[in-house]
């Protein structure tokens, strides 16, 4: 695995002195970059510290990769600096959008999976690419309702999309068995249907029921443990592919450190007892 990473946590103000006092092998962090993208102050200099002791990632949350426009030119450079400044393992993006002509949306929005989605996306990762001098992987969408007007499978796209970037893949365990519950189909085959050579992180998280339809729609909320279904689905995914850098994710209601640390060293468990391929 890339930088000796296994398991890691998402990190959040609340936690820096918590895990500043940490101590796990393969443990790293991720962040949002949005958070960080000031000129100063305790949030930043909490971070630069963590990211003295431990490898970090980030993970945008606000580049709208999907919109049918470039990226924002002065995100892409607070983006540029963010990782100059702190040189991060992994960086990445999702495959969605949250703006158009100057309008915000508080969402990570679908769009059709059409031909010329595929080539305004790898327009895009290529511009965030090229500003970052790196390589960026592309997380897969939680989605909640059927789309008009694909034309092709989300497993297709992804691989076309990491084949003509030459961009990496985050994939979203939870976010999979989300969107295959949701939209009727199998998560086990949707994971199976993935590059594996692509794949360089894997995010785990919570969900939780929609509080007006209940199960009949889950909420990719980020709010509570990983399900029992979803880590089973981590585990068949990292015995075909070889262990991968994988994050608990948790954005609200944030439990003890101590909890997250626990979820996060059944994950180290599961990549350290699989062999990596070749």
């Amino acid at each position: 695995m890339p930088h000796g990473l296994t398991a890691g946590v998402s990190l959040k103000p609340q936690h820096f002195a918590d895990a500043l006092q940490a101590s796990a092998p393969g443990l790293w962090f991720e962040v949002h970059a949005e958070n960080y993208m000031a000129e100063g102050g305790p949030r930043l200099a909490g971070l630069a510290a963590v990211a003295a002791a431990f490898p970090i990632s980030l993970h945008g949350v606000g580049l709208s990769l999907a919109a049918d426009e470039p990226p924002d030119a002065a995100h892409l450079a607070a983006w540029a600096r963010l990782v100059e400044r702190f040189q991060p393992a992994l960086v990445s993006e999702h495959l969605a959008w949250s703006q158009r002509r100057g309008v915000y949306a508080p969402d990570l929005l679908p769009f059709p999976r059409t031909g010329e989605a595929l080539d305004r996306i790898v327009g895009n990762v290529a511009r965030l690419q090229d500003a970052l001098g790196r390589q960026v992987l592309v997380e897969n969408p939680a989605l909640y309702l059927p789309l008009k007007g694909h034309e092709m499978a989300e497993t297709d796209f992804l691989a076309e999309l990491v084949r003509r970037a030459a961009c990496g893949l985050l994939v979203d365990v939870n976010n999979a068995f989300v969107s295959a519950r949701n939209l009727g189909y199998g998560a086990e085959a949707y994971l199976d249907a993935l590059p594996a050579d692509a794949i360089g992180e894997i995010h785990l998280a919570g969900h939780a029921p929609d509080p007006g339809l209940g199960e009949a729609m889950l909420i990719d909320s980020h709010d509570a443990p990983v399900a029992e279904p979803v880590w089973r689905l981590y585990e068949r995914l990292i015995a075909r592919v070889g262990p991968r850098p994988t994050l608990i994710e948790r954005d609200d209601k944030l439990p003890p450190f101590a909890a997250l640390i626990a979820e996060r060293d059944r994950a180290h468990q599961v990549l350290t007892r699989t062999p990596a391929h070749v």
